[in-house]
């Protein structure tokens, strides 16, 4: 594991390297690698970083037949260099033996470090031998197969499971639930809500009527005045209005608005407000090319030293760094 400096003292920078078996799933491949580049977008230093490797050396099929290139066979693999090792796998990986990958899976075992099986990764997991006393979880396709092969494995129907250093998801979604709890493990859990909020789109973005995206919670038990002040919020949010504005325009009192925002949404509408125009501004910072004045001015800061104090104390690090990082990557 790399140490760096930062300004809170020693960070780990911990390296990942993905095992990418022939016909591997892209989709879980890539939510692997979105999340833990979108981790290092969010935090004040770089969490993560990675390599790949393959059997050929040059590059792994995925299962959408694209080609990946690689960074080297399994004989390049160092395991005193890894943090975390990850066998991806897919639905139409051939599960052969492969003895030098084995013998990498092995010695990473002993070193203690995290390793995983995506897909069925977990099958050539246990082929190793290291899920020994551990829990796991594979894809249903090879689900009677491994408890075939492997009576002395416990092996769940979870859709991920992370044991004492093991882990194994079962399909593409479940991979980017186990990341996010990894991260969650090895960083701290603020990045791990930042990374989930950012990637789980369809969870953290409701459906207007008309089937367009909104920041909105899409709870239908919310009361029609509660969605409406809530619409009336991201339609002003480059020109806010006040409580009492807002408590006029859904013919409420303003005391009632703020039992309303507390019982359903558990905050304030002065701080949901809030919230929701940062949120817009850091999406903003990270897929615009607007100045980090104009996108204060995009969402109802008056100037952006007040605009970089919010943003600040919501994400932890200031809206120019959310910038600098972006242009990264």
């Amino acid at each position: 594991m790399m140490i760096i400096e930062t300004k809170h003292g020693h960070s780990p920078v911990y390296h990942v390297a993905f095992v990418l078996l022939e016909n591997f799933s892209m989709m879980a491949f890539t939510g692997i690698v979105d999340t833990i580049v979108t981790a290092n977008l969010l935090s004040d230093y770089k969490c993560f970083d990675f390599t790949f490797y393959a059997e050929s050396g040059e590059s792994a099929q995925s299962d959408l037949n694209i080609d990946v290139s690689v960074n080297g066979d399994y004989k390049q693999i160092k395991p005193t260099q890894v943090d975390i090792l990850l066998v991806c796998g897919g639905l139409r990986t051939n599960l052969e033996t492969h003895p030098r990958l084995i013998s990498v899976l092995q010695q990473t075992a002993r070193l203690n470090r995290q390793i995983g099986g995506i897909w069925n990764g977990s099958y050539v997991m246990a082929q190793a031998g290291i899920l020994q006393g551990h829990e796991c979880t594979i894809h249903p396709e090879n689900h009677a197969l491994m408890i075939e092969v492997f009576p002395g494995i416990n092996v769940s129907k979870k859709p991920f499971v992370i044991d004492r250093g093991r882990l194994s998801s079962a399909g593409a979604t479940s991979t980017l639930s186990m990341m996010l709890n990894l991260i969650g493990q090895l960083t701290n859990e603020d990045l791990k809500h930042q990374v989930e909020n950012i990637l789980n789109v369809d969870r953290v973005l409701g459906e207007s009527s008309d089937g367009s995206l909104t920041m909105l919670p899409s709870d239908p038990t919310l009361p029609a005045s509660l969605r409406e002040a809530l619409q009336q919020m991201e339609a002003r949010i480059d020109d806010p209005v006040t409580a009492i504005q807002l408590a006029d325009a859904v013919k409420l009192s303003r005391r009632q608005l703020e039992r309303l925002f507390q019982k359903y949404l558990n905050t304030s509408p002065a701080k949901y407000y809030l919230e929701l125009r940062l949120t817009r501004a850091h999406q903003l910072l990270r897929q615009s090319k607007a100045s980090i004045l104009n996108i204060a001015i995009a969402c109802g800061f008056s100037s952006s030293t007040h605009f970089s104090h919010c943003f600040r104390g919501h994400y932890g690090i200031s809206p120019s760094v959310v910038r600098n990082q972006c242009r990264k990557f």
